[in-house]
């Protein structure tokens, strides 16, 4: 339920950025409740005094409030972030529906849902340890390489996550290969990640897939082979 399709239900009327209705919760001449959205959660405040437990109560006897799934509940997969040495700094958890939140330890078992203010590239101590990385987009296709043998790594947050000065310098010295996803951010991203690394990595590829794949994974799951890219490697020219 959105903010606006609520408002529908309801038949309020739009003031501002928000909408106004009658609150289901008390005897409502003049419309009191409010109806707003932020950050993709809709809000709901009574201004006449109903507390947001009867609000809502009152949304679910009507079928308008479905009770709201935790982050926890949601979890499907899980990619833990380490120091040099191994220590969890934070994880990507993928949520259903297909969302990607980063929490971080709070110290007392549980978790902090915000982003580590130290952000690290994906599987660093096996990076610090290799000559050749790959550098993708995003966790799956990391771990889709390390199944087949290979190094590989991504910075947490997509195509549109910053390249931090300290993803580049972690890479100095060593050959990378960036495989981009086949689609305009995924070649902004890995253009943007190619001239960062200028001067400051030993080696430099970028390897284009076949107009009709998507990624990385998507390609080993066409049923090619890891013998199959290094070959594609070598006619590769480096930057």
């Amino acid at each position: 339920m959105t903010a606006e399709s609520l408002a529908r239900h309801l038949e309020a009327r739009r003031v501002g950025s928000h909408w106004m209705a009658r609150c289901p919760a008390h005897e409502d001449r003049t419309p009191s409740l409010s109806i707003s959205e932020r950050d993709g959660r809709l809000l709901v405040h009574c201004h006449a005094g109903c507390s947001q437990r009867r609000v809502i109560e009152a949304l679910q006897s009507k079928g308008l409030w479905a009770p709201e799934r935790r982050f926890e509940d949601r979890i499907v997969a899980g990619y833990d972030y380490t120091g040099k040495d191994g220590e969890l700094l934070y994880q990507i958890v993928r949520l259903d529906p297909k969302d990607f939140k980063q929490r971080r330890p709070d110290g007392r078992g549980g978790w902090i849902w915000h982003k580590h203010p130290h952000q690290v590239l994906y599987h660093l101590p096996e990076i610090l340890e290799a000559p050749i990385v790959f550098v993708v987009e995003g966790e799956k296709d990391v771990e889709t390489l390390r199944s087949y043998g290979f190094v590989a790594t991504t910075n947490a947050g997509g195509a549109k996550a910053p390249w931090l000065s300290e993803y580049t310098e972690t890479l100095r010295g060593r050959e990378v290969i960036i495989i981009p996803d086949n689609d305009g951010p995924g070649w902004k991203r890995a253009a943007i990640i190619a001239r960062a690394l200028l001067g400051v990595a030993g080696r430099i590829l970028v390897l284009e897939l076949p107009p009709a794949t998507k990624d990385i994974s998507d390609w080993f799951a066409a049923g090619h082979s890891e013998c199959e890219l290094i070959e594609m490697l070598r006619g590769v020219n480096a930057t």
